[in-house]
């Protein structure tokens, strides 16, 4: 990247920051730190949801598919449409009427302490390396594009998510998460038409690609491994505790659902966005082989962009990414101060917002060591995205499945976690060695969800067929809690502040690429094309804010 690149993508960096330090006076208790006071309007929680779920592995990981095999890369990303849909009508609604910060708390309320330990340190541990693995690459990304040392890049990076969202909180993780979608819609939008330019439009693209281009399922993704990688995202971005605060932290069911909903009609769209510029670079050079085919978005970048609107795509990447680490690290302090601390330490000198604080940053910090491990460890980002495939459900089924059911219990769940992922894991690890076999990529999706499955509907037959009296003995139903009236107006006015501060975010960014717009040479109309209706959408909302903030003030 030239200078300008990299000082947009500075800018914007400072700029996501700066926002996020503005909710450190609102925090003045766990509960709206870690979740909003349960008021946060419902498209902010689900365009956090879609934020969180995305990472720069899209264009890297879905980028070299897309490329190499085209319309497929589109037709696996679209099964999180439909698992949102499914998560719309049934999951989101039942995780908000349990009324509890994190989903630790079912699991204590449902089938006990024990249990819940059990499942804290395990998801703890797991949460710990995935945020780690998503911060490496992008620190890779950094490294590339500016020059920076890897490990700096990940110290700089990790210190400014650590800050904001350690100080803000579950609002600074929501607030710069509604940012980071407007950099990227922006970015990725400025790819297309002139990707299509690049291309020769689109009659010359699709006359030069292989005739199963436009296929949607192949041998190696067949439609086996969409059912399963469908059934895999349902129980992911359902059971995931990380995501199931989005689901908590809105005011009703009703709300919930649309939470599920957004999610859902977002990823209708976005994976044909996300994807057609690799596709089309496939026109241009059809050379690329393995591991290059992982570069082929930011060639297309790299090839079309003027300069400093590269520095705004890899902003965008890099603020996308960020986004995954943020929740990542917010639900895992939260898991600590909420359910594992008060347990741990029965004295609790601290007050809850000082190890609300502190394990943010102490997590954070953590995340950075393991990012900083990877690139010694060798292809531990592979290994930890497959073993994510088949932990994933034995950690996220049992529990998800308790919330539909009355008649699992702790040693249930327990067992069927323990025993699902040691199968597992000895399918991944062992059956090679020991038997010359490995899984393709579908069984292994299959094997991860079906294994926990048909435990579960083992256990579910068996205690359905015994006395209901000694299974109603060892669950306890969710209470909801009782909301002070006064909470909700200061969680209101929270929400306020927030719509204000992202009012302010969307119009700087919409301004940032209006000045992109007159400095660039090429792309000019499509750059000011953009910023304009950046700029405009932030008026829109700056008027709402204003509109809502007078009725407020003549109600009082």
């Amino acid at each position: 990247m030239g200078i300008l690149d990299i000082t947009v993508a500075g800018v914007f960096t400072l700029l996501i920051v700066l926002l996020g330090l503005q909710f450190k006076s609102g925090q003045g208790d766990s509960k709206t730190f870690f979740a909003g006071g349960g008021q946060v309007p419902w498209w902010i929680s689900g365009l956090s949801l879609f934020m969180s779920f995305f990472s720069v592995g899209t264009f890297v990981v879905w980028g070299a598919i897309a490329y190499s095999d085209g319309l497929v890369s589109v037709s696996i990303q679209m099964t999180m449409a439909i698992s949102g849909f499914i998560i719309a009508l049934f999951i989101a609604p039942a995780w908000n009427r349990q009324r509890v910060l994190t989903a630790a708390q079912f699991i204590t309320r449902r089938v006990g302490l024990p249990t819940q330990k059990f499942y804290s340190a395990t998801f703890l541990v797991m949460n710990l390396f995935t945020a780690g693995a998503f911060l490496y690459p992008v620190g890779k990304i950094i490294e590339v594009t500016t020059g920076i040392n890897l490990n700096l890049a990940i110290v700089l990076l990790g210190a400014f998510i650590i800050l904001y969202t350690s100080v803000g909180g579950l609002w600074a993780v929501l607030t710069t998460d509604v940012l980071q979608f407007i950099v990227l819609t922006a970015a990725v939008l400025l790819i297309i038409p002139l990707s299509i330019d690049a291309a020769g439009g689109l009659n010359s693209f699709v006359d030069s690609v292989p005739d199963d281009f436009f296929n949607l399922a192949n041998d190696k993704y067949s439609t086996g491994f969409l059912v399963a990688f469908l059934i895999y995202n349902t129980l992911f971005i359902g059971g995931n505790w990380a995501y199931v605060q989005r689901y908590t932290s809105v005011p009703n069911a009703q709300d919930a659902k649309k939470v599920g909903w957004l999610f859902g009609c977002l990823y209708l769209v976005a994976p044909i966005i996300w994807m057609l510029p690799p596709m089309l670079y496939r026109s241009i050079e059809p050379g690329l082989i393995a591991p290059d085919t992982e570069n082929a978005y930011l060639l297309m970048s790299q090839q079309v962009l003027p300069t400093g609107l590269l520095g705004l795509v890899i902003g965008a990447m890099v603020f996308a990414t960020a986004s995954s680490v943020n929740t990542t690290i917010n639900i895992a302090a939260g898991v600590f101060t909420n359910d594992v601390y008060p347990n741990l330490v029965k004295s609790q000198r601290l007050k809850p917002m000082v190890v609300a604080r502190l394990s943010s940053a102490t997590f954070g910090i953590l995340a950075i060591l393991v990012a900083m491990s990877v690139q010694s460890m060798g292809g531990i980002v592979n290994v930890v995205l497959s073993v994510a495939a088949l932990t994933g459900a034995p950690l996220y089924l049992p529990p998800l499945w308790a919330l539909f059911s009355k008649y699992q219990t702790g040693f249930s769940l327990v067992t069927v976690t323990i025993s699902s992922l040691v199968i597992n894991l000895s399918l991944k690890f062992l059956l090679g060695p020991l038997f010359d076999m490995e899984l393709s990529t579908a069984e292994e999706m299959i094997c991860g969800v079906f294994i926990p499955g048909a435990f579960l509907l083992v256990f579910e037959c068996t205690y359905r067929l015994k006395t209901p009296l000694c299974i109603l003995n060892s669950v306890n139903p969710a209470r909801p809690e009782i909301t002070d009236e006064r909470f909700i107006e200061s969680a209101t006015s929270e929400n306020t502040h927030a719509l204000r501060v992202i009012s302010v975010g969307i119009l700087s960014i919409g301004s940032i690429i209006l000045c992109l717009g007159f400095l660039t040479e090429g792309g000019r109309f499509e750059t000011l094309t953009v910023g304009l209706i950046v700029f405009l959408v932030g008026v829109f909302v700056s008027r709402k804010v204003r509109t809502a903030s007078f009725s407020s003030q003549q109600q009082n």
